[in-house]
């Protein structure tokens, strides 16, 4: 009994004890209201962006912005074509620089509006002769950027002097029959000795450019050297670059190909009538190969390629020795030498300016037409008219002294250039009395250096 009376007190005491703390607990209960949480604030991110943009006139910054910008795309692309035309210079180009806007749309696809052209980096093997040089002059006027490959077999660094310093401009001393590594657009292919004087000079560098086989066989006396030259592995290399750089590759072949014709006048489709073991077939086979090369590397390894077959072209910056009629007639007048007529006279050319084959050559390049093309001034001369127009250019009193006529030189040259015309647009504008004064005004001041140089008075 005595201990249950004790757990009973004891109780009691503890509940005594925890009376207080429970009338606390209580009273704080009754005077802090029971927890509730915020309420969820409104998203007014939007509202306070428009109230943002409509503060201070924000907006109609922003508009403007708007509108200067496309202002800008708007008319950039007019501006670009007022500033590369130069009403003034004497080239007459049919393909300017909308034709190198149309190969980069071709090959990327459709372009943001406004861009409608981007600088092309070309390469011009050749470029330091005389129809190469023109037409880097021509490229670099474009706003493109230019690479020149030249060995200056033929080339002269005079040609090119006056871009020196232009950082669109580069040039390398280089050999093609040596393959180069470069990283371009498009490849114009012109290194090749063009006139008899320098292909007959040496017929084995012309015909394939460079292949050198060495061979050692059991004595030490005897070795073998085989340099096969310009126009095939020269071709071969250049072909190769453009199949591993994915360029477009201009070829420039000759009329050469069609040999002494029995066509008159000569298009496209005519194979020609070739002496495949004659003086001039150097040049003549030598340029059918490197045909033959460019249509295998586009059958068979898929190279954007183009053909142009030159004819006879004349102009300022010519070699004034160089064998061709045009340039021989000049010097020859200009010297008070007698004019030098092969044969009878009486075998036929026709003549372009330079300015109208560069103009060809690059419309050619832009197009999207494979060739061949003839790429020459249809206006047709016999030898002794050709001297007579020179004649009365610079000397009248100028005599002619008629020589024995050279091997397998061709009876008749004209071109056909319905194709070049139909596809090209293309057509030469200046004929062989309005361009001979402007090769005359050239000729005369490198002759005068060139006496001067000599001591002569």
């Amino acid at each position: 009994m005595k201990q249950l009376h004790k757990q009973t007190s004891l109780s009691h005491r503890r509940d005594e004890e925890m009376t207080p703390s429970s009338s606390l607990s209580t009273a704080q209960t009754v005077a802090t209201p029971p927890y509730s949480p915020k309420a969820p604030k409104h998203n007014r991110s939007l509202p306070r962006s428009i109230n943002y943009l409509l503060r201070e006139q924000r907006l109609l910054f922003i508009l403007v912005g708007i509108l200067i910008g496309s202002t800008f795309f708007i008319i950039q692309p007019t501006l670009s074509r007022i500033s590369a035309s130069d009403p003034g210079q004497p080239f007459l180009n049919n393909a300017r620089s909308n034709n190198n806007a149309a190969l980069f749309v071709s090959r990327v696809g459709r372009v943001p509006a406004g861009i409608t052209s981007r600088r092309l980096r070309i390469v011009v093997t050749g470029g330091a002769g005389f129809v190469g040089s023109h037409l880097v002059d021509r490229l670099i006027e474009r706003g493109n950027d230019v690479i020149v490959v030249d060995n200056f077999f033929t080339g002269r660094k005079e040609n090119l002097k006056h871009l020196f310093g232009n950082p669109r401009f580069e040039m390398i001393r280089h050999d093609v029959v040596e393959p180069i590594l470069l990283e371009v657009d498009q490849i114009y292919h012109l290194a090749c000795p063009a006139s008899p004087v320098h292909y007959k000079y040496n017929p084995v560098k012309t015909i394939i450019s460079f292949f050198l086989l060495f061979l050692y066989l059991h004595c030490t006396a005897l070795h073998f050297y085989l340099y096969i030259y310009t126009n095939v592995m020269g071709t071969l290399n250049m072909l190769g670059l453009a199949k591993r750089i994915g360029a477009r590759f201009l070829l420039t072949s000759t009329s050469e190909v069609y040999g002494d014709p029995l066509e008159h006048p000569q298009k496209e489709t005519y194979w020609g009538n070739v002496n495949p073991i004659g003086e001039r077939s150097c040049y003549d086979e030598g340029k059918r190969t490197a045909e033959t090369l460019t249509m295998d590397y586009h059958r068979g390894a898929g190279v954007e390629v183009r053909i142009a077959r030159i004819f006879n072209t004349y102009g300022p910056r010519m070699c004034l020795d160089d064998g061709r009629v045009v340039s021989n007639f000049v010097a020859q007048a200009i010297r008070k030498q007698p004019l030098t007529v092969y044969g009878d006279g009486k075998q036929t050319r026709s003549f372009q300016y330079v300015s109208d084959l560069v103009n060809g050559l690059m419309a050619l390049m832009d197009g999207e037409h494979i060739g061949p093309f003839n790429l020459g001034n249809p206006g047709e001369f016999t030898m002794l008219e050709l001297a007579q127009v020179v004649k009365e250019t610079i000397d009248s009193s100028a005599t002619i002294a008629y020589k024995p006529n050279t091997a397998d030189d061709p009876h008749m040259r004209k071109p056909d250039i319905s194709k070049a015309k139909e596809l090209l647009n293309w057509e030469p504008k200046i004929s062989l009395r309005e361009g001979l004064p402007l090769m005359v005004s050239d000729f005369r001041n490198r002759i005068l250096n060139e006496d001067e140089g000599k001591g002569m008075k």
